[in-house]
């Protein structure tokens, strides 16, 4: 497994990961494009990828102008070999030493990614109006977090 920063050229392989989930299914996929993914790499935010056999297997991508995480898609194949944990520490890290901002993220109820989040440290603060549990975590709780896997 090699994780890297995640490039422009990588745009195409990551919409390959995210139409592979068979949960958080992206049903529209005219809501997420090509130039929104470039402007969460290059203006917003920053991502990674992990590589296996030099395939993009998963990716994540933070937000740093709304303070959230984009995105965090694995290749189910790939799900519970630590990828997740590896790219969530990524973002996490990098998001933590831009800012002091509280962080969110919200994701499908009764999914894997719920169960993965809480599982992290993430505290529940409500749903979305579409109905997705709704996650925030402060730079306190992720250094918390961070010293008990450390």
């Amino acid at each position: 497994m090699h994780f890297r920063e995640a490039q422009l050229t990588d745009i195409p392989a990551l919409f390959d990961v995210r139409y592979s989930v068979t949960e958080n299914v992206l049903r529209n996929r005219a809501l997420v494009t090509v130039a929104d993914t470039e402007d969460y790499l290059t203006r917003r935010g920053k991502g990674w990828v992990c590589e296996v056999d030099n395939r993009i297997v998963g990716f994540g991508i933070t937000d740093l102008l709304d303070h959230s995480i984009w995105a965090l898609f694995l290749r189910p194949e790939y799900v519970g070999h630590g990828i997740g944990k590896r790219l969530h520490r990524l973002l996490l890290d990098w998001y933590f030493a831009q800012t002091l901002e509280t962080i969110w993220l919200s994701t499908g109820p009764g999914t894997r990614a719920e169960e993965f989040y809480r599982r992290q440290g993430w505290r529940e603060s409500g749903r979305t109006a579409n109905g997705e549990v709704r996650f925030e975590m402060t730079k306190e709780e992720w250094q918390n977090q961070s010293t008990r896997f450390s």
